[in-house]
């Protein structure tokens, strides 16, 4: 395949932090284990970046405090943050930067505590602003919000518990060939259905994990990514939108943005559906798997039950996916976009050992925020 978008901007360094349950980090450090270990992948050192990009709710000013912890005064800050589509978005923001000469390495990174938080799951004092309209109610979140979609797919397609828990097994064998993963037991359909029920009809093997960790990516222009120590990660599309906030308002429970922002970012690298060789999904829950794939026209609405049924998306399977074991049994530190795109990175440079998809050249990433509020969707390839 010759890729046919125009070079700008490509990925050349990711690195993970320690994941999992990390009592003895804080945030920040996190990010710098996170961000030392992608500079050193790229071949850079901090003193390269000239554009800093975060998100997170563990600062007021979260740029400002990683800014200076790592001593990088940046000459472009950005701070977008749309839930765990932000990286998705900073990487096409990034490119867009790029193209207008503002910068030249940017460094995107994101860490979490939100396992070892000993604050986490206490009970919220007050349902401030819109959240007002459904918390004050009882409706759990964030779980609540995509049960909410998952049963009224189920109710207007016919989708089954079952073909939800597809996902999740097909998922757990990807992890099973990684060694970084939180959850390696294989499981069957029948144990997610047997899983704890968490809010009907999400079973706790549909939810994703709740871990401590931190990522990083570094996107360089095509000058600089030509002295990375390897071979670029082209950013070759880019699309993003946001369609609401509270679940109430969503459009249709049963279409995320995605549709919006797969349109762009496929008609902006001139690939078709038939052309991507591995796809990193959020996979915060099953539902938000199934619901991605139709609006993103991987299939039809109402098709993506039959689409992931048999094992489809699991090592071997004729659509790889969520190669690293996923948000389910990999690692979601609560905002997991960035690690959807460290994945794909090293699946188009063949290094996926155990778990890497012979020959991939191209491939699709996709973040969802919020309660399916956001998406962003990068297209990636590398010649």
């Amino acid at each position: 395949m010759i890729l046919k978008s125009e070079r700008i901007a490509a990925i050349v360094g990711v690195a993970e932090s320690d994941l999992g349950l990390v009592p003895g980090k804080n945030v920040l450090q996190l990010q710098a284990q996170a961000a030392k270990a992608a500079l050193d992948d790229a071949g850079f050192t901090k003193d390269d970046v000239d554009a800093l990009f975060t998100a997170g709710n563990w600062a007021w000013a979260p740029n400002l405090m990683l800014g200076e912890y790592l001593g990088i005064k940046p000459k472009f800050t950005d701070g977008t943050n749309i839930g765990g589509s932000s990286f998705e978005s900073h990487v096409g923001h990034a490119l867009a930067g790029i193209r207008a000469g503002l910068f030249d390495v940017a460094l995107i990174t994101y860490g979490s505590t939100q396992r070892s938080n000993p604050a986490r799951g206490a009970a919220v004092p007050f349902a401030p602003l819109t959240e007002q309209y459904e918390r004050s109610f009882g409706l759990p979140m964030t779980v609540g919000a995509y049960a909410l979609a998952a049963i009224r797919h189920m109710h207007q397609y016919g989708t089954t518990s079952e073909q939800l828990a597809e996902i999740a097994v097909a998922t757990r064998k990807w992890a099973m060939r990684n060694e970084k993963a939180m959850m390696r037991e294989p499981i069957e359909i029948e144990d997610v259905l047997k899983s704890r029920m968490i809010a009907e009809p999400l079973h706790l093997l549909d939810c994703c994990l709740v871990t401590d960790g931190g990522g990083a990516v570094v996107v360089a222009s095509a000058r600089a990514a030509a002295r990375a120590k390897k071979r670029p990660v082209w950013i070759l599309g880019h699309g993003e939108t946001h369609t609401h906030n509270s679940i109430a308002n969503m459009p249709d429970l049963t279409m995320t943005g995605a549709r919006e922002s797969g349109r762009r970012a496929f008609e902006m690298a001139g690939v078709t559906h038939d052309e991507i060789d591995v796809a990193e999904i959020y996979d915060s829950f099953t539902i938000t798997v199934l619901l991605t794939l139709e609006a993103l026209g991987f299939c039809e609405p109402g098709e993506g039950g039959a689409f992931v049924s048999g094992q489809r998306t699991a090592p071997g399977g004729a659509f790889p996916m969520n190669t690293n074991g996923g948000g389910l049994s990999y690692t979601h530190p609560g905002m997991y976009g960035i690690f959807l795109l460290i994945e794909a990175a090293r699946q188009l440079r063949g290094e996926g050992g155990e778990r890497q998809v012979p020959n991939a050249k191209l491939a699709l990433v996709n973040g969802t925020g919020g309660v399916l509020s956001s998406t962003s969707t990068v297209i990636l390839g590398r010649d």
